[in-house]
């Protein structure tokens, strides 16, 4: 992954483009219900994007990052974790050219979905849901919503259609549009200011495994025809809101299918909902950063010695994939899964820090990950409010510092039995340790520590 200062500098120049004409409502809904999931960083660039166009125009001036840093008083990092922000929601495209005097950015701000398909997007009511809760969410669905008063009975329709009210014009009427069609239209490169409507948020659905699913479905219980793209899509979106595989949407499917041989939408989505909370206490999924936030990344320069070059792996590298790797390529289980969504959504740890805790833990246990030793591990991390890749390993230095020391001052003569292997970057001279604690078998635990070495060199490059 890209660093900001090689996708940005302050002297690029940008200029900021609508989709539609944005109005005054529009603010509300991006202050109640999207900011709460992007946060009001996102929020004040989005408005400040907003405020460069001109009343009712599409286009505004050019202007050089430099002035939207100074305008927002933060930093080139955080206006550039904050761009990606709104890309990845919806409210922002970004497109780029680069020629002899630089680069230049068009900034294409789109308007929110509107408040009914908000609520029923299926992805971002569940996030707004579980980050704001029951009450405040209640709350907001009162505020965008409003009694629909029935038409009382006493009352008939006498509105008149278009065709009573109006005539067709005449050929001679005709024949003169067709002659004047060009001073109908607009100007060439030019375009009618208006506003289409917002999509909503989908996931490819090239990243689920279709072919899996129709492997394990019946075709005499749930025909090909069944899913077509509308249930598609709701499947990509239910796969990655609730982390399900090809081979447990099978059962939602089933269950969800009706007498027309077709699948309710609605049915697949309560199935999934109910089969999520169970699962997790009765909690729903909550929106996380995939990599470190740039905010919290330390590893701004061009790493030289290993340990940079270990933050910026960390920094840039998802928690799932440096399992799959220190794990030897060996995917990860649901409850190892289950286990790091938790400790980044209860504990609020960066991936970057939870990169660091999961090679602790599995080299001071084994290759296992368990979950009381992780949530330890985490809540002292927690508590120590760590941030950045570098603030953990510190921590975890400290924490085997203590523990050699208290061994070397403690009055058990016990020989410890288990071996623990510590990760290269404990030594704080960055030199390769390769001390191990008392062995009871040498050959055997030798053997495996070269094993791991080697696994974690092979890592690295």
């Amino acid at each position: 992954m890209a660093q900001h200062w090689q996708e940005l500098i302050p002297i690029d120049r940008y200029s900021v483009t609508s989709n539609g004409l944005l109005h005054d409502y529009d603010r509300k809904v991006l202050t109640f219900l999207y900011q709460p999931l992007i946060g009001s960083t996102c929020l004040s660039l989005y408005m400040t994007l907003w405020a460069e166009l001109e009343e009712n125009r599409l286009w505004s001036e050019s202007s050089t990052h430099h002035l939207l840093m100074n305008l927002l008083s933060i930093n080139l990092k955080d206006i550039y974790e904050a761009r990606l922000k709104l890309e990845g929601i919806g409210l922002l495209k970004t497109f780029v050219k680069s020629d002899e005097s630089g680069r230049t950015f068009i900034y294409e701000i789109h308007p929110p979905l509107n408040p009914e398909q908000f609520f029923l997007d299926g992805m971002l009511n569940i996030y707004l849901y579980r980050k704001i809760g029951k009450n405040h969410f209640s709350r907001l669905k009162r505020f965008f919503s409003d009694k629909q008063k029935p038409m009382e009975e006493d009352y008939q329709e006498v509105t008149r259609a278009f065709q009573d009210v109006f005539a067709s014009a005449t050929p001679g009427s005709l024949q003169y549009m067709q002659d004047n069609k060009e001073d109908l239209e607009a100007e060439h490169q030019q375009g009618f200011i208006g506003r289409q409507e917002q999509k909503t948020i989908q996931i490819n659905p090239n990243t689920f495994d279709f072919e899996l699913l129709m492997a394990g479905l019946n075709e005499s219980l749930v025909p090909q025809k069944a899913l077509t793209k509308k249930v598609k899509e709701v499947i990509s979106n239910l796969a990655f809101l609730y982390g399900i595989s090809s081979i447990e949407m099978k059962n939602f499917i089933l269950g969800a299918i009706n007498e027309k041989d077709e699948i309710d939408i609605e049915d697949l989505r309560k199935g999934a909902r109910d089969w999520y909370q169970f699962e997790n206490y009765d909690q729903l999924p909550s929106l996380i950063n995939r990599t470190q936030p740039a905010v919290h990344q330390v590893q701004v320069t061009e790493p030289i010695t290993q340990e940079e070059k270990l933050i910026r792996l960390y920094e840039t590298t998802p928690p799932i994939v440096i399992f799959k790797e220190l794990s030897g390529g060996v995917e990860p289980s649901v409850s190892n899964l289950k286990i790091i969504e938790e400790v980044m959504i209860k504990y609020k740890l960066p991936p970057g820090v939870v990169n660091v805790l999961i090679e602790v833990v599995l080299r001071k246990t084994d290759m296992k990950f368990t979950k009381n030793f992780v949530e330890s591990i985490a809540s002292h991390w927690a508590r120590l409010k760590i941030k950045t890749v570098k603030e953990a390993m510190e921590a975890a230095r400290k924490e085997e510092r203590s523990v050699k020391e208290s061994k070397k001052t403690g009055k058990s003569t016990k020989k410890p039995i288990r071996t623990e292997v510590i990760p290269d970057w404990f030594d704080e001279n960055g030199k390769d340790s390769g001390k191990e604690q008392t062995i009871e078998n040498d050959k055997e635990l030798e053997a495996k520590k070269r094993e791991l070495d080697e696994m974690l060199k092979a890592f690295r490059k």
